[in-house]
């Protein structure tokens, strides 16, 4: 494994909003569509712990908090795992930009552009991610992948809502199990009724998903293959950040 140079983690990063890291900290990066592109990151012991953006990967990069991991394939067809410091994952991307520009999403420094890591490791972090996956509306419309759970058409966020199975007037709660995608037109004609009082059948039973709902989207594209190798059901509960 390439050993990255003086790279030294001196904090626990802070996720939330306002934290303690920067955009702008030690590395200009115009304002750019790759800087939205997602990244996976992992704790010290290479455990999943979250999806950032690129903007704020490269903030952890640049403050030496984090390394990149980068997933190659060597002679017999299997996955290595190299480990870059930002300085070292500069010179990569200069070659990447020659030889590999289209498997990559891209940002533009003052200077040259910079190829967006897939997977970053934190180099002080040991927290493991509480189990679970958050109930709310962006998790509930990604498990039923916008598809109205009762004529099973595909709608845009702005044109669906949730629909409690059982009605809350019947003692219906906020679940995984009672609560499901459905279009406007259908959920009005449920009204406060259950699925077999308005004579409508569930497409598909609503069930607690393993694992986030948006990161199983997301493994659908081909350049996030590489985050499979991390995905450990007992820890999987990243969230986007």
């Amino acid at each position: 494994m390439h050993r990255p140079r003086n790279v030294h983690a001196e904090h626990d990063p802070e996720f939330g909003p306002g934290g303690m890291f920067s955009p702008d900290d030690g590395l200009v990066l115009d304002n750019n569509e790759g800087l939205n592109a997602k990244v996976l990151v992992l704790n010290r012991a290479f455990a999943a712990m979250r999806i950032v953006s690129a903007r704020r990967a490269f903030c952890l990069l640049s403050r030496s908090i984090a390394e990149v991991i980068h997933v190659e394939k060597d002679d017999a067809g299997g996955d290595r795992y190299m480990n870059y410091d930002l300085a070292s994952w500069m010179e990569v991307s200069a070659l990447q930009c020659e030889f590999e520009h289209e498997q990559h999403d891209w940002v533009r420094t003052v200077r040259f552009e910079l190829a967006v890591p897939r997977i970053i490791r934190l180099l002080g972090y040991d927290r493991l991610p509480e189990q679970g996956v958050k109930l709310n509306r962006r998790n509930l419309f990604a498990r039923d992948r916008n598809r109205c759970q009762y004529c099973n058409r595909i709608f845009p966020t702005s044109e669906l809502s949730l629909d409690h199975v059982i009605p809350r007037s019947r003692g219906g709660q906020d679940t995984w199990e009672n609560l499901v995608c459905a279009c406007i037109r259908c959920n009005a004609r449920k009204g406060g009724r259950t699925p077999d009082e308005a004579h409508m059948k569930l497409w598909r039973k609503p069930e607690r998903p393993k694992r986030n709902p948006l990161i199983a989207l997301r493994l659908g594209n081909e350049k996030y293959q590489s985050w499979r190798a991390f995905l450990d059901n007992a820890y999987w509960s990243v969230e986007l950040g």
